[in-house]
């Protein structure tokens, strides 16, 4: 085969992959998917996620919380829920946990997910909740009223089993949690009242992985263990996108 054949096959490879539909979410499926990712990291993280719902059928939407108080962050996550076109499975993140148990109550959202997640019930914070069962790592450090993770221990406690390349940049690109946001206590959890998953990051330094488990056991959740640091949803973007379909399936 000449170059010149070689190029007008990739590229009616190309416009023939183009052109074919997405998948459709299975039938009767909630098909609105809104993610929140946690302190520290941007909405990009959950790329490989949301590009496997998208692939699947499903609508998918990455809240951008402030992170300069409890009540902004649910306030970003209600705006985007209020977008939606019907129901909504709500997927948070470490502190995007906190976030999704009070902004779970708006009336979009069908179920919870808990990736590697705080779960807080009525009084407890993230600070609270550390404080009963802390995590290996120690990188997490208070600067101008804010947390920040030291450069030097954020692959280590974040990440590890995400390249230096990426988690050298996820570093340096950090943004800070108030510490107001981390020490607000929670009022009135969804997941008292909706149905919950959750992920155990098995190798979790940022949460204690026996927290998790003491939280999503606690809550009834439908739980699955992760081998994995607590960055799952990028480093077993599969495995997540798997447990919130199970969820916006069950929902039917």
């Amino acid at each position: 085969m000449t170059k010149i054949s070689t190029l007008m096959t990739s590229a009616f490879s190309l416009a023939v992959a183009a052109a074919t539909p997405a998948a459709a979410a299975p039938a009767g499926a909630v098909k609105n998917i809104v993610l929140v990712r946690g302190a520290f990291v941007d909405g990009s993280g959950w790329k490989a996620v949301a590009d496997i719902l998208a692939a699947d059928g499903y609508s998918v939407s990455i809240v951008q919380p402030p992170e300069t108080s409890l009540d902004d962050d649910i306030d970003a996550t209600n705006r985007v829920l209020d977008q939606q076109d019907g129901p909504a499975i709500l997927v948070g993140h470490s502190y995007g946990g906190a976030v999704i148990t009070g902004a779970g109550n708006n009336a979009h959202v069908k179920a919870l997910v808990y990736v590697a997640a705080f779960q807080p019930d009525v009084g407890e914070s993230l600070a609270s909740l550390g404080a009963k069962m802390p995590p290996a790592g120690t990188g997490v450090a208070p600067s101008g009223g804010f947390l920040l993770i030291d450069r030097a221990k954020f692959r280590a406690d974040f990440a590890a089993d995400l390249s230096p390349a990426i988690t050298d940049l996820m570093a340096r690109s950090q943004v800070p949690l108030a510490l107001k946001a981390a020490g607000a206590p929670a009022t009135a959890p969804a997941w008292k009242v909706k149905p919950s998953y959750a992920i155990v990051a098995t190798q979790d330094r940022s949460i204690n992985p026996d927290l998790e488990r003491f939280m999503y056991k606690r809550s009834g959740s439908i739980t699955t263990e992760i081998q994995s640091s607590h960055a799952v949803y990028m480093s077993q973007p599969k495995k997540v996108a798997s447990v919130i379909e199970q969820a916006a399936t069950a929902q039917r």
